[in-house]
């Protein structure tokens, strides 16, 4: 067969970490009973009053093309919700609604740089970030983040870290995996590198809604930051729709204009019935969003209570999103192997922490994606089987 190009080959996301994912995804299907504690998937799924709105949609005829970057209604509401949140003057010019978050990165990827630049990322990130990268022709660089910060980056090593070829600078707050909320502090530093260095930042902020210590703030808002900036935000995570795959993207007016020529030749936008259904979701408010939140916050909570309790197994509080970031380098083993271990014994899935980059080594990730109790009793499980991995340490 003639080859494929070495972009597309490029993409292909392989490793331990995603083998421990596909193992348990295997087990499920040949009947096994396996609590996955894997993947950002929420419990719950999209509320009936949004589906309904998204049928009545649909029925209505909202079934043909729709507008390329969104309609007008709901970028002016996407537009209302980023600045109540972020306190940054925000009309419809600055928003494409695109194809998910995931499709808002990939679009952000391509704006900002020609093929052959460098992205930066704190490490550990997110799975799919390299990857995008590769896929709009750029190189990724990782700059560790080390946990002994809460796995925030600092300035010094991003900093260190630019060269020639650095055009942009994607970080996430909330993040995934880690929960890290970055302060003010260390979004100054974010903001001093990208000016000085005159980059890009592309900031990932799908899990503002999930915020459980200090304030989710954006580099958009910082000083003379909202000219090089783009956001990426979507519902999934928000509104429990992921599978709507409905995000978006906010910048510049020129940024976002272009924008629009990416859309015509890729996805071609969002179907008119899922924008329909995304401005319903968005006019049920912050409440709503918050009481989306609050199973995430409270098992959150629960487990650093469960957590506290034992000398084993050592977290850094998760100041948002729906994960803990467990440090488990106590038994001796790595991340990988002890997931691969943990499932072997227990039929319990998690990721490994060096699927998300060689500084999250020696840690498993826990996606608090199960009622409370299921999930409790999950983890007390892998607090007692890290327990008896210590002990046959010792001599």
């Amino acid at each position: 067969m003639t080859s494929l190009s070495a972009r597309i080959r490029s993409l292909a996301q392989t490793g331990d970490g995603w083998a421990v994912y596909y193992r348990a995804r295997a087990l499920r299907e040949a009947g096994a009973q396996v609590i996955d504690l894997t993947v950002g998937e929420p419990d719950r799924g999209t509320d009936p009053a949004i589906l309904d709105a998204l049928v009545s949609a649909a029925r209505n005829g909202q079934t043909g093309h729709a507008p390329l970057t969104g309609t007008d209604a709901l970028r002016d509401a996407i537009a209302a919700r980023v600045a109540a949140r972020t306190g940054v003057a925000t009309t419809r010019a600055n928003v494409a609604v695109t194809m998910g978050g995931q499709f808002a990165l990939f679009v952000a990827c391509m704006a900002v740089a020609d093929p052959g630049a460098a992205l930066l990322y704190p490490d550990p990130a997110y799975t799919s970030y390299a990857a995008t990268a590769r896929a709009a022709g750029l190189v990724p660089v990782p700059v560790p983040a080390r946990p002994e910060d809460g796995f925030a980056p600092r300035a010094a090593d991003l900093a260190a870290a630019v060269t020639p070829a650095t055009r942009a600078l994607l970080v996430n707050s909330p993040n995934n995996p880690t929960g890290a909320v970055y302060d003010a502090d260390t979004l100054a530093g974010v903001a001093e590198v990208a000016t000085a260095n005159d980059l890009w930042v592309i900031s990932d902020e799908v899990y503002d809604s999930q915020v459980w210590t200090g304030d989710h703030l954006s580099p958009r808002a910082l000083p003379g930051m909202a000219e090089r900036t783009l956001v990426a935000g979507s519902l999934s995570k928000s509104h429990a729709m992921t599978g709507s795959r409905l995000g978006w993207l906010i910048g510049p007016e020129a940024a976002i204009a272009a924008a629009a020529d990416l859309c015509n030749t890729t996805t071609y936008g969002p179907a008119g019935y899922i924008q329909s259904a995304a401005l319903h979701a968005l006019s049920l408010g912050p409440a709503f969003e918050a009481r989306l939140a609050a199973p995430f916050r409270r098992r959150r909570d629960a487990c650093l209570d469960r957590l506290a309790a034992q000398r084993i197994v050592s977290v850094i509080p998760s100041g948002g999103a729906m994960y803990l970031m467990l440090d488990i380098r106590a038994t001796g083993q790595s991340g990988t192997a002890f997931a691969h271990a943990l499932l072997d014994a227990h039929r319990i899935a998690v990721m490994p922490g060096e699927s998300f980059g060689p500084a999250a080594a020696g840690h498993v990730r826990l996606a608090l994606t199960r009622p409370d109790a299921e999930l409790l009793a999950a983890l007390d499980t892998l607090l007692t089987f890290a327990q008896h991995l210590s002990q046959e340490m010792t001599p």
